[in-house]
């Protein structure tokens, strides 16, 4: 794929210092430069407090940390998005846009202080070494991480090391006495950014991407093709939940549906030229019918697809009003690995919607989502209300959409705040329906794994009973959650959906769990009655 990426002129401007303005044509004025010696005197006056502190301060002072706080404290000042990263915190961050980091290889959860395996990751290096979903690691290089109340973090940094190292794991195993030894040799492991993709009606694939990074694109393409060879002629892309990523990434998939030449997103700031990348026609599913579901909770990189495939008339976006993050940051990196994320430009859609919603000192930003709560606007689409002025046109059709901060989508899926309650939302926070599931299926895996060759007879055949449902509310009442019988009655299908799919998630992974756990997402819902209706 060769993305075009292109630098956008409204006009030809002589180069020559002395050069005019040509008929028609008006002179863009530079902006003005702050002059040398007033940059050199506030940086002088910045100095001088540091060393005034260092020095004068009446107790000790962590220079390193006065540094990184004023550098904070002037980020701060600037937007929601320009922000500083530690060296760690950059670290930790680069791992799921650069796809991959050094480890075991393992999915797990802490359940009761202790690392339970959910699944071991294909061809990582832990189920190369024999090593089951089920299993707990109870010592990591003979020092104990079950019941000793150790931090995840911590937990996770004896397991990760850099690729090629050894750590030894004692692994206690259902059905064996004693400890089991493994020694794993560290290896690169893969971050998926799909997680899911199945097929969702028998002439329509289903692909859900949680982020965009390094390796989203190949992603996407292998498992639409596999979909395509069991005959999905039509596509639901599920970026509800998808807080961005990386650009490439989002215009990778973009890509996949757009034809030559079609502006997929540009961005303009004060010192950054107006820029775009333009679709190369090298994408997948050019043509079909498409629909994309996002939410409140959809950001950047899921605002820039959508809205370059609204804007195209492309797809059908079904869901809820998108975030609204539409700033770029340009990394500055540090010589300790620390690093600064600059906002230098915002991202418009190509019918020229800025991405970014309001923000600045009479803007709650950090409450954003809760004020739509409150108006209204994440229940009831009677409560959406634009002006005129925020009215654009797509390019194909010249339907109405509006920009203003975020992606309005075409159909409109309220939140449905009367499905739980609060005994739901009690025991849902004590993590009891996940130590459930997990515990269930680590006591009887064997039995299951024999009754249950596949997922399409697991979906099928397995039903929550009264026995797990006990075991729930065990749980839930060890956690001191108050029992409220008229509560549980009233989200008992919920419960049950999704024991279940935690259940299918042991046996048979992620893509599992999505596939039992759609029936309760009623975005996904609206997207099965247009495909089937039209409406």
């Amino acid at each position: 794929m060769k993305i075009r990426h292109i630098l956008l002129l409204a006009a030809l401007i002589p180069v020559m210092a002395t050069a005019q303005p040509g008929r028609g044509m008006t002179r863009v004025p530079a902006q003005p430069q702050p002059k040398q010696s007033a940059i050199d005197e506030q940086l002088q006056k910045l100095l001088v407090a540091q060393s005034a502190i260092s020095n004068l301060y009446v107790e000790d002072v962590d220079n390193a940390k006065l540094v990184e706080d004023a550098i904070k404290g002037m980020l701060e000042e600037l937007d929601p998005h320009s922000s500083y990263l530690s060296a760690k915190e950059n670290e930790k961050s680069n791992e799921t846009l650069t796809g991959s980091f050094d480890g075991i290889g393992v999915q797990f959860n802490m359940i009761e202080d202790t690392l339970f395996i959910v699944q071991p990751i294909p061809d990582g290096p832990s189920e190369k070494m024999g090593i089951m979903a089920g299993d707990r690691i109870v010592t990591v290089n003979d020092t104990a991480i079950a019941g000793v109340k150790m931090s995840q973090e911590a937990i996770m940094s004896r397991l990760r090391g850099p690729k090629g190292t050894k750590v030894r794991l004692g692994i206690c195993r259902r059905g064996i006495d004693g400890l089991i030894d493994f020694t794993i040799t560290r290896d690169k492991i893969p971050v998926n950014t799909v997680d899911a993709s199945y097929m969702l009606l028998p002439e329509t694939g289903y692909i859900r991407i949680s982020s965009f990074g390094a390796t989203t694109v190949q992603e996407f393409e292998e498992k639409f093709d596999e979909l395509k060879s069991k005959g999905a002629g039509s596509l639901v892309l599920d970026l509800q939940g998808n807080g961005g990523g990386l650009l490439m990434a989002a215009v990778g998939i973009a890509n996949e549906f757009m034809k030559r030449d079609q502006m997929i997103v540009y961005t303009e700031g004060r010192r950054s030229p107006k820029s775009g990348y333009l679709a190369d026609g090298s994408g997948k599913f050019k043509e079909g019918q498409l629909v994309v579901l996002i939410d409140e909770y959809s950001a950047s990189a899921s605002e820039i697809v959508s809205g370059a495939l609204q804007d195209w008339d492309r797809a059908t976006i079904i869901g809820r009003r998108s975030f609204g993050k539409g700033l770029v940051q340009r990394p500055i990196e540090f010589h300790d690995g620390s690093m600064v994320r600059l906002t230098i430009a915002k991202y418009y859609t190509p019918a020229g919607r800025c991405i970014q919603k309001p923000y600045g000192k009479d803007v709650d930003y950090d409450e954003d989502i809760l004020e739509r709560l409150h108006h209204g606007e994440l229940t009831n689409q009677d409560s959406i209300h634009f002006p005129d002025s925020l009215k654009v046109s797509t390019l194909v059709r010249h339907r109405t959409v509006y920009g203003g901060g975020g992606i309005m989508p075409d159909i409109f899926v309220p939140l449905d705040t009367t499905r739980t309650n609060r005994y739901y939302r009690n025991v849902t926070a004590k993590n009891v329906v996940l130590q459930t599931a997990m515990q269930y299926a680590d006591k009887n895996r064997r039995q299951l794994e024999r009754k249950f060759k596949t997922f399409d007879s697991f979906a099928s055949g397995f039903e929550v009973g009264q026995d797990i449902l006990d075991l729930m509310l065990a749980k839930a009442d060890e956690a001191k959650v108050e029992f409220d019988e008229e509560q549980y009655t009233y989200c008992l299908d919920i419960f049950k959906t999704q024991l279940k799919a935690m259940v299918a998630r042991s046996l048979f992974g992620m893509n599992a769990y999505y596939q039992v756990v759609r029936v309760l997402d009623p975005t996904i819902e609206r997207a099965v009655r247009l495909l089937r209706t039209g409406e």
